[in-house]
């Protein structure tokens, strides 16, 4: 399996950042840890080995990035308002570094996100505010209206990072055929505390006509042996 580590200094973010590439060709795939995770969080936990099929055989192309979480919406000591600026930050970061040096490795054009638990939010908010770029969205166990971290507290910098506040809100006809062209998928355990957020995502999507797959697991299902079920099930890429 090929495997590189990159860093570089990230001028959005004002640090040097770093993530890991997994495979040789395929759909990309972008990789959000878990809460505060690090970017080699996946590989530790055993998903790329679980994905190695897809990587060998150059269905997928994984890159997974490290997060700044703790800077941004785990900063509990700073105002809403900067934990929410600093995830701005991390989104260009995203979109005017990460995607381009994505592109340089693999110029296939299909582009996935995903992520289990917060990773879920990342890659569920990073694909629904950039539908001209991300064209699968999995989203595993995960919490999608931001303000449960914010105390309620929205300003312009959480409305445009909260899915559960920008899409309902979303009239612009061009983003929204972009948005329904996306395949995305939920997946949640019915026990996790965490289902209502999945069953609400999915109804706000559906009520702009944006389709989505809700999949609702038997138990809890929120841990790895369960997340790495769900991304063979769901990731596609040999299709």
């Amino acid at each position: 399996m090929n495997r590189e580590y990159h860093r570089w200094y990230s001028p959005a973010l004002n640090r040097d950042m770093e993530l890991l590439v997994f495979g040789h060709a395929g759909a990309r795939v972008l990789v959000f840890p878990t809460s505060r995770g690090k970017f080699y969080e996946w590989e530790d936990r055993g998903m790329m080995n679980a994905l190695r099929g897809h990587l060998d055989n150059g269905w997928l192309q994984v890159f997974c990035v490290d997060s700044v979480d703790a800077e941004s919406w785990y900063n509990w000591w700073a105002h809403p308002g900067a934990r929410a600026y600093r995830h701005a930050q991390y989104d260009g970061y995203l979109y005017n570094e990460v995607l381009p040096f994505t592109l340089s490795k693999n110029s296939n054009p299909f582009l996935i996100t995903l992520g289990a638990s917060f990773g879920a939010y990342h890659a569920m908010n990073f694909g629904l505010k950039h539908p001209d770029r991300v064209d699968r969205i999995l989203a595993l166990s995960g919490l999608y209206d931001i303000r449960s971290f914010t105390g309620g507290y929205s300003d312009d910098y959480v409305f445009f990072n909260n899915p559960m506040q920008f899409i309902p809100a979303e009239h612009d006809e061009g983003r929204l055929a972009l948005l329904r062209h996306i395949d995305i998928i939920l997946a949640t355990g019915r026990e996790d505390r965490l289902i209502q957020q999945a069953r609400d995502m999915s109804a706000v999507l559906w009520s702009k006509g944006i389709g989505n797959a809700l999949r609702e697991w038997d138990g809890w299902s929120h841990d790895w042996p369960y997340w790495q079920r769900m991304v063979l099930l769901y990731i596609g890429g040999h299709d």
